[in-house]
């Protein structure tokens, strides 16, 4: 799909929503998105988990606005395109966690089990929620289910 934008600033807004343009990739984009996260992520490993928990939320906070401009770029809700929310979603799957190849992957495919099945209250915050916040959200949500859920699986079987 091509979008026209019109001057810099939507340019540099289309430009962070897909992630540097991964969600130009044809096919899965939220996949490829989820993996461009990781190169994220372990950035955000290095930090102190106050720094990162901040970083992390002013992120979620650009998101949603980057996500939202991008809807009225596009003049459609919640294209395809814009995997900034799956980059949002990882950091916080793999938020407070050591970064490793086994937590990286075991993160990377519980975050798409619940971001693809979007079970509730997940769903539900995709419907309610307005623009951006709609398009982001749903994704932190699925970061907070995956988070949890990659804790349990570390704690018991590695």
């Amino acid at each position: 799909m091509k979008y026209q934008t019109s001057n810099l600033k939507e340019k540099l807004t289309f430009f962070c929503a897909t992630g540097c343009y991964v969600g130009l990739i044809p096919i899965i984009s939220g996949t490829f998105g989820s993996a461009a996260g990781l190169v994220l992520c372990y950035f955000f490993s290095l930090m102190k988990i106050k720094t990162a928990v901040t970083g992390i939320f002013f992120f979620i906070l650009f998101s949603i606005w980057v996500a939202d401009k991008t809807e009225k770029i596009t003049k459609q809700k919640d294209p395809g395109c814009i995997v900034i929310d799956e980059y949002a979603g990882m950091l916080v799957t793999l938020l407070g966690l050591q970064f490793t190849w086994t937590s990286a992957v075991a993160g990377f495919f519980i975050f798409r089990f619940f971001d693809i099945l979007k079970p509730f209250p997940i769903r539900n915050i995709e419907k309610k929620l307005p623009g951006g916040a709609g398009v982001v959200l749903d994704d932190v949500l699925a970061g907070v289910f995956s988070n949890i859920t990659l804790r349990i699986i570390l704690f018991f079987f590695v």
